[in-house]
């Protein structure tokens, strides 16, 4: 009978055990994924802001080819279209974005969307003029 309860405590303590193990792991990968940059609510980018296809739509084009719908209730971006600019906002849905860019990225692994930026869209709250032009 000691020896049934013994084997009994000991299979629930290696079930515990597990069950700490997979959640730890999963707990470390949650937080990885949190910290990616794409997964951010908050994003600072450098670039070029130029006038978009309606009124009051604008892009940031960044250096890297990574293109920005901006918005801003605040700031007046129009009078920045054609600068090189720093801004900072909040990223539109950023978990279904860091989602959308995770399988981009998995894709360029893959050798499939290789030349596929990152697209987004932000509302910007701060914005610091870098320069009165665009380098190309």
């Amino acid at each position: 009978m000691r020896i049934k309860m013994a084997m009994a405590f000991l299979a629930v303590f290696v079930f515990a055990s597990t069950a700490g193990l997979v959640s730890a792991q999963d707990n470390d990968k949650m937080k990885d994924h949190s910290m990616k940059k794409t997964h951010s609510k908050t994003r600072t980018l450098t670039g070029c802001v130029s006038k978009g296809e309606d009124a009051n739509e604008y892009r940031l084009t960044t250096a890297k080819g990574a293109t920005w719908e901006l918005n801003s209730d605040a700031l007046k971006l129009a009078d920045h279209v054609g600068h090189s600019v720093t801004v900072t906002g909040t990223v539109a849905h950023n978990k279904m974005h860091g989602m959308k860019e995770d399988v981009k990225g998995e894709a360029k692994e893959h050798g499939m969307g290789k030349h596929s930026t990152e697209h987004g869209h932000l509302t910007v709250t701060n914005l610091t003029m870098v320069s009165e032009s665009c380098t190309k």
